[in-house]
This record gives C-alpha cells, structure tokens and sequence, in this order.
C-alpha cells in the first residue's frame, strides 16, 4: 500500500467454498482412481509372477505373487492379479495370498509406506469411508505492524482521540495540561480525582496497531516495582482510547534541563551514570528494557536521586524494535554520559538542545572535546561509544559490565563546599589583654619584626626560620582561643537576655500545675499519649512501637515513619503524630528535635475538642490551618498566640531521604506551656 503497511486479505469465505465442494468431487472420481489402480495392479501381479516363475525355475519353489507384487507397488492391490499359465508352477497362488487385509495391517502398510491422508484408504475388497470433512475456520488476520525506529517521522496510521483540558478519563482521571501530541498519541498532566495528586496520561486510538503491544508492555513495567523508575499506576482500554497513567513528580527536573546551564560537575555526572546503570541492569535481569533513554527521560529529584520515566512504555508507543536490546540502552546511558561531560551530543546531528559533533570527528574521547573532563568518566564514555575505544580498552556492551565498570572507577569525592567566614582579629588600639590567670595565651600588641635577610651570621645556637615557625604558631593558637572566647562570650550575652526576658515576663511565680489546671507560660507540659496520625495511607498503626523513642529523652533514637518512595507532596500531603495533652491546656510552643532536616506544621484541635479526631481526611482537616510551622533538624513551634487545646497535630511535609526513598525520623518532643 502507499503507506508502507502491508494489506490483510481473508480467505475464509473462499477456503470455506472450496471445503463444501470437496466431498462430493472425491466421490465422483473415486471411480476412475479405483479403474486405473486395477489396471497398474494387475499389470505389477503378472510381472510379479514371471519373475516369480523365473526365479523358481533356477532355486526351488516359487513365492506368492501377490506379495512379490506389493512389495513392488506401493499401492496396495484391491483385488488378486490376473492367474498365470496352466503349465507354470507359480500359476497356483496360496490360498491365503488373496486373504483380505485387517484393518490394522491396512493401517500399518500405509503409515510404512507414507500414504495420502487426503485419499481414502484402498484394501483388497474393503474401502474405509472417509472421514467426515469439517469446514475450516478463518485464518486469524496477520499482524501488519511494522516497526518504526525513527521518532521524528512516526506513521499517521490512527491518530489519538481527540481530548480538551477539563476531560475525565475513567471517571476519576482530570486532564489538565498536554504536555507533548504526535500524530500517533498524546500526553497530558491530570489530577486523579479519587486520590487527589498529580498524574501522567498517554492517550492512544484503542485501533491503532501499537495498542495491544502498549498495554502489554505497561502492564509488565508495572510489575516490575522497582522505586528508581516511574511507577506506572494503571493502563486500560476503554471503548476507543487507551490509557496509560504514570506517576507525576512535580519537584523533579530531567536531565535536558540540567545540561541547559551547561554540563554537569564530575561527581553529578558520576551519581547519574551510577544510579541509572544500576536501575537498568535490575531492570535487564528481571526481563526489562527501556529502549528509549534520553535526557527526557532521566529525572533528578530535590533530594538528588534519579528516576527513569517510560520503560518499555516509550518504546511501546514509537514502535521501536527490541533486538539487541542491551546493546541499545548501554549506548543510551553512553550518550547521556558523554552529554552531561562535554554539554555536547556525541552524534553529528543536534538533539536535545545540545549541538552534536562533526560529522569527520568520529568516536573520541569527552576529554578530546572538552578541557578538564574526569580521566576515568572520559575513558568510561568511550568504551560505551566506540567500537574500538583507545588504549586498547575492551568494549562495554552489556548493562551488568557497565554496572561493573562503574563500581570499578576510583571514588569521586563531592565539590568541596564554601568555607565558612574568618573571624577577623582586632585591631591593636582595640586587642585586650588577659592576665595571665587566663587560660589562652596573650596575645602581643606589636607585631613581630621579620627576620633579616642574609647569610645567617656565624655564632648563632637557633636557627632564625626554626623560630619563626615557632612564632608563627604561637600566632595561630591564639587566634583560635581568641575565637573561642569571643564566640562564649556571645553565647553568655545572648543566656543572659533570655533570662531576663524569662524573668520579666512572669509576673507571678505559679506552682507545678496538677490536675486539669492550666499550666505556667513557659512551663513543660506532661504528655498524656501519642500515636501515628497517617490521615492519607493505608497503615493507620505507623510504627507505633517507636512511639515511645520520641520522649524517651534520647535524641539518638527517634520514632520513624514508613520508607515512601516519593516525596510529601506528590501523592500524599504527609504524615505525623497526634499529640493528647489529656485535657485543654494553654500551648505556648513546642520544641522538636528530628534526625535530618524536616519540614513540620504544627496543628491544633479546635477548642472543646473532647474526642480525639478520626485518622482520615475528615480528621484531618477538623484541625484547620496550621498554627506555627517551621523547617531544619530542631524546631521550635510558636503559634503567634497561646491556644488552648487537648490534641496538637505534628504534621511532617517534607522528610529526607533514606536508602533511595523518604523517611521521617523524630528523636524527641517537648510542648510548653
């Protein structure tokens, strides 16, 4: 055809008219077939018996010609042959030669001798009817996909159903923006209704001839569950459209963004090689490939992990081939490697927003193109690129080598960060001087004249740059000390102003508070319990044997939440402790000391609240908006006023990263009064 696709023909309806004819066509030339076999039959018996009677004249009796003659002729004879002579000692055939055949030595003769299935079987003076001829069904219709490895200029076989902004898909999915349409499918951002977060849509026709390899291949990348990939969360057919929903990271930036400042800093190129080569050989030993990795592809979080979108799934839409699958996505993260060291594509053409090489370049190492690229990163992209990489090094071509390559390169240590500002030492009009009571050493108000320059003169016991290293650290302790003193001494200034600030705020002393009467301002308040409040999951008892950890006083030990593969945010608000004071009491603050910095909100129980509130939505929005909210590993949550409440909400909205995923780590709580 003139699209390049190949047309399908059904020959059901011929195959079908051809098998209602057929009997009746065997039956009438059964006849002349059942003639012409007698004729070669008997024609074979009496040659049989000549040569019989030949051979039995010279070496003894003769042997029956009827089995000579089916020795001879594949055809097994319906009848006896014509007889002989009179004066020919074969012209007397044994009895049992002209015996008819059973039908298992019928059966056995025509399997031994490959008789026609499509022929009705022939013995002597017995025909087997034939077996009752069923009409053939329809040949299924031949797949016509061709497989198209060139994304730019896709098929315009069957174009997506058209959709707008504002459409429901499964009842429960909301597209809201579309963030990239081809001739052949379309993506979108939606919000999932039911579960209120963020999503990604992929629309296809459901006729469309990649459909079904769509699903398939959606189906098994949702299977696979491995966090360092983008989760795919469903994929339906419903009347005319295909839906493939993914998980939608809000926070994340792709690799093509990264490189849009230019390229990356070692270490960054080191954790993206490594991260993603990890991901795609677990993926390739559980029978998965991507076959499509570009820097659209590899996502960054905030948290500094990397996710690969699309597996199999991108793939699936363009109709790309998967031989040599190892082969391509090695060369996929080659090409993403060499990108984010040299800020340039490492094929002629310009993708990505990144200009390629030239085209009489060909395969060279990042570190030939760009000055001060890492040795060992440099030398790792060209044994993924080229085919003969230099220094006679072996080639990478599968995703477990280049996993072992990887784990084989020296460490690559993170840029080293700012120093923090130099305390500058005070000018000599303003220098103190300590007594000599003083711990440190004081420090000399003229500064020590610089040594003569010369020859040393002879006589001397010391040498005279012995001695000024000796000065020299001298001069160094006492800056230290100078720091340290002066650092206390900030510290006293700033205890003193609090307790007077304390002081002066409590105009009367009060007594411990017992019972339900209100507390002191200031004062610690007892807590009464505490429990997991997971308002939006499905494990209401999160950790609760760690509760006890967040009192106990010891910061080293914490109670945790569970290990979320995504960030607060994404797919849920967060997750936190529901705080019982026992009864209505004044707060003034409360102090949280967590493990990794944390973002809390802290929540409080409308006044009057008698119950604690249910662990749901509803509970959780009966606490209102947050009274105080603050961020870093020890907070201190401060409402802009007192309230009086029995239940407080420590509410986390965003915890740090552990062991690839997320989680919340309180060690300790203190509410006062």
């Amino acid at each position: 055809m003139a699209d390049g696709t190949k047309a399908i023909v059904d020959t059901s309806e011929t195959d079908g008219a051809a098998t209602e004819a057929a009997p009746g066509t065997s039956q009438r030339d059964a006849g002349s077939d059942r003639d012409s076999d007698l004729g070669r039959t008997a024609k074979g018996s009496a040659d049989g018996a000549a040569r019989s009677t030949a051979n039995g004249a010279a070496k003894g009796p003769a042997k029956s010609p009827a089995k000579g003659a089916a020795k001879d002729d594949p055809t097994t004879p319906l009848r006896p042959a014509a007889p002989a002579p009179a004066d020919s000692d074969a012209a007397q055939p044994p009895a049992d030669a002209t015996a008819p055949l059973s039908a298992q030595e019928i059966d056995a003769e025509l399997s031994a001798q490959g008789a026609r299935t499509e022929r009705p079987s022939r013995s002597r003076g017995v025909r087997r009817p034939l077996p009752p001829v069923e009409p053939s069904e329809p040949a299924p219709p031949t797949s016509t996909e061709t497989l198209d490895a060139d994304t730019a200029t896709l098929p315009a076989v069957l174009p997506a159903p058209p959709r707008h902004s504002g459409d429901k898909i499964g009842g429960r999915y909301r597209l809201e923006e579309c963030i990239s349409e081809s001739e052949t499918f379309t993506s979108w951002r939606a919000v999932d209704e039911k579960l209120r977060r963020a999503v990604g849509v992929h629309l296809l026709s459901a006729g469309h001839r990649r459909a079904k390899s769509v699903l398939t291949a959606a189906r098994s990348a949702a299977l696979l569950g491995d966090p360092r990939f983008v989760q795919v969360l469903d994929a339906v057919q419903e009347g005319e459209l295909v839906y493939v929903v993914r998980e939608w990271l809000p926070g994340a930036r792709d690799l093509g963004e990264l490189l849009a400042d230019g390229p990356l800093e070692p270490y960054d190129a080191y954790q993206m090689v490594r991260q993603v080569t990890d991901a795609i050989a677990a993926a390739h030993q559980r029978g998965q490939a991507h076959l499509r990795l570009t820097p659209k592809c590899v996502l960054r979080t905030d948290g500094g992990q990397y996710r690969i979108n699309g597996i199999a799934v991108d793939a699936a839409l363009r109709g790309l081939p998967t031989e040599d699958a190892e082969l391509t996505d090695v060369r996929a993260i080659g090409a993403l490697l060499y990108a984010s060291l040299t800020h340039r594509w490492p094929y002629p053409e310009d993708r990505y927003d990144l200009q390629g090489l030239p085209k009489d370049l060909g395969c060279v190492p990042p570190d030939q193109v760009r000055a001060g690229v890492h040795k060992g990163l440099s030398e790792l992209a060209a044994r993924i690129l080229c085919d003969q990489p230099p220094h006679h090094k072996e080639p990478i071509t599968t995703p477990a080598e280049l996993a072992a390559a990887v784990a084989a390169l020296p460490k690559i240590r993170p840029p080293e960060q700012p120093a923090p500002p130099v305390l500058r030492a005070l000018p000599n009009t303003a220098r103190p001087r300590y007594s000599p009571a003083a711990p440190t050493q004081a420090i000399p108000v003229t500064d020590p004249a610089p040594a003569p320059a010369g020859p040393r003169p002879a006589g001397r016991p010391a040498p005279r740059r012995r001695r000024a290293l000796r000065r020299a650290a001298r001069w160094a302790a006492s800056l230290v000390a100078l720091s340290a003193v002066t650092v206390g001494s900030w510290q006293l200034v700033e205890y003193v102003n609090h307790q007077e600030k304390t002081t002066s705020d409590h105009t009367a002393p009060a007594p411990a508070p017992t019972g339900s009467a209100p507390a002191a301002t200031g004062e610690k308040i007892a807590v009464s319990s505490i429990s997991p409040f997971n308002a939006y999951g499905d494990n209401k008892d999160e950790h609760s044997s760690e509760i006890a950890n967040a009192t106990d006083g010891n910061p080293a030990t914490a109670w945790t939440t569970q290990r979320y593969n995504d960030q607060f945010g994404a797919y849920r608000p967060g997750t936190g402790l529901l705080i019982d004071l026992g009864s209505a009491r004044p707060v003034g603050s409360v102090d949280v000391q967590f493990i990794g910095d944390t973002k809390v909100e802290l929540k409080a129980a409308p006044a009057g609240t008698a119950t604690a509130p249910n662990v749901d939505e509803n509970g959780f929005r009966s606490f209102g908006a947050p009274v105080a909210s603050g961020s870093g590993s020890k907070v201190t949550l401060k409402p802009a006023a007192p309230v009086t409440t029995r239940y407080l909400l420590l509410w986390l909205t965003n915890v740090p990263t552990d062991d690839g995923g997320y989680r919340g780590k309180v060690a300790e709580i203190q509410v006062n009064g």
